[in-house]
């Protein structure tokens, strides 16, 4: 799966999460940009992404994500791991 396609999938889930439907996803997001995406709220959008991607998340992966770009490459990184 592309970066594009990710971004498409991970738009809704970011819009129906923080219940904002103006979030543009960009590589350099961070949810000091966004004032919805909290601590519970970032519990949230991990969860939702894990399970529409079908994928699983290891606690390590998580304290390197930092922006919506190095979300969007490791769910690619995932994906391809599963031959997807």
């Amino acid at each position: 799966m592309q970066q594009t396609e990710i971004y498409e999938k991970l738009t809704p889930l970011f819009h129906d999460i923080l219940d904002d439907d103006t979030i543009v996803l960009t590589p350099t997001l961070t949810a000091d940009d966004v004032p919805e995406w909290d601590s519970f709220n970032h519990i949230n959008l991990i969860v939702a992404v894990e399970s529409h991607f079908k994928i699983k998340f290891q606690t390590a992966e998580l304290e390197g994500l930092h922006t919506v770009g190095h979300l969007a490459d490791l769910i690619e990184k995932k994906l391809a791991a599963q031959g997807r």
